[in-house]
């Protein structure tokens, strides 16, 4: 059961009349996971407004009558096309500025899940319509004190794995013996797996030329060998198996060879630079209680690593929000991929990770930042210099 109050509360603070929420075949997760919704057919529209003062309001169709029995409100009903017309200014009643997930001209396609049609038929009633972007960040990206600590536990076998699969890749190369991409792969899913972790995607192992495809996915058929003198790149996500946990998300670079060329560490050292600074910013803006929105945060890294030189190998945003599923439904860091003017909001968490990708390598750093009231903080170890992992 959704808190009704509690939207409403959002609502009013945004200056809304009401958030209006239509699915249809189950093509917008958010409603649903918002409403709490747990399925059923679906094989017909159904609208639910919830008001900024007053009652909640339903309008379903006959055939499928029940599906929003669930929630609060007073039920309209429609079969024909032309009753559903007919019934929709009635559900809107006086609400003007109504959210919807809806992103003008999709600059967030993560939040545009309403089609374009629909849209119309809401504006045709009199509304403006309003992305709701912010308002489901707020119900859906905002973490709870008990996710933050299972954040913590994922990240310390998280961090765990990641160096033993370095260390464990370092002694399988100095004693001969053949490793490659997709066994070093599945040796770490082993290894997360008995630390209670879990994650929708293996992680990234990528040696040489493939650290330079931002996801590259080593498969068991077509993997490179693990060997002396080459880069290896991990990229490493999970959550613990429990309710609600949340993700944890990092990437880390080493070198098989005992002294990192300086080829390797003078980009590194640029990547490292722009990590930073976009923490830095973070972190300044958060302190100082001034807003910020995710392609500003994208725009601090992204022009450290322009002025080296670098720009055009940087090819994707600087980061994403992190929540029950990897890529959450929160601000991202992007103002390359998308403009994204969601506000960083407290109690979210988001990854930093600037990468250059060039032809013959890559290097990315990854972190994860959790905004708290007045604090924003980095969760794990930041990594300052490529690991060399035969020194």
């Amino acid at each position: 059961m959704p808190d009704i109050g509690a939207i409403q509360k959002a609502l009013r603070a945004q200056n809304l009349d009401a958030w209006l929420f239509y699915d249809f075949h189950h093509r917008d997760p958010i409603a649903a996971s918002i409403l709490g919704l747990s399925g059923g057919m679906g094989t017909r529209r159904w609208f639910y407004l919830v008001p900024a003062r007053g009652t909640p309001r339903k309008l379903v169709h006959r055939v499928e009558s029940r599906a929003l029995d669930d929630l609060p409100g007073k039920t309209l009903l429609y079969s024909q096309l032309d009753e559903l017309y007919e019934n929709l200014p009635r559900l809107i009643g006086r609400a003007w500025r109504v959210a919807m997930q809806y992103s003008p001209k999709n600059a967030i396609p993560y939040v545009s899940m309403v089609d374009a049609g629909t849209i119309e038929l809401v504006r045709s009633v009199g509304c403006v319509v309003i992305s709701s972007a912010d308002l489901v960040q707020e119900f859906e990206a905002t973490w709870s004190a008990e996710q933050y600590r299972t954040h913590q536990a994922a990240g310390r076998v998280v961090d765990r794995v990641t160096q033993e699969a370095f260390v464990h890749a370092a002694a399988t190369v100095r004693a001969g013996r053949p490793l490659d991409e997709y066994e070093l792969q599945q040796w770490m899913l082993a290894q997360l797996q008995a630390g209670g972790v879990t994650t929708a995607d293996p992680p990234i192992v990528a040696i040489g030329a493939h650290s330079g495809d931002p996801h590259y996915e080593p498969a068991a058929a077509k993997s490179a060998p693990i060997r002396e003198g080459e880069l290896l790149l991990l990229d490493v996500w999970g959550k613990l198996e429990a309710p609600h946990s949340v993700y944890y998300d990092i990437t880390w670079v080493g070198y098989l060879g005992a002294t990192v060329p300086p080829k390797y560490a003078k980009v590194f050292a640029v990547v490292q630079v722009a990590r930073d600074r976009a923490v830095a910013y973070v972190q300044s803006a958060v302190k100082a209680g001034r807003p910020i929105q995710g392609w500003q945060v994208d725009g601090a890294a992204r022009e450290v690593i322009r002025k080296a030189g670098y720009g055009k190998y940087f090819v994707h945003r600087l980061g994403h929000n992190i929540g029950q599923e990897i890529h959450g439904n929160g601000a991202n860091m992007d103002g390359f991929e998308t403009r994204d003017v969601r506000r960083v909001l407290p109690h979210t968490c988001f990854s930093v990770e600037p990468g250059i990708y060039l032809p013959e390598f890559g290097i990315r750093s990854e972190v994860n930042v959790f905004v708290d009231e007045g604090e924003a903080r980095v969760t794990g170890p930041m990594q300052t210099a490529i690991l060399p992992l035969l020194a």
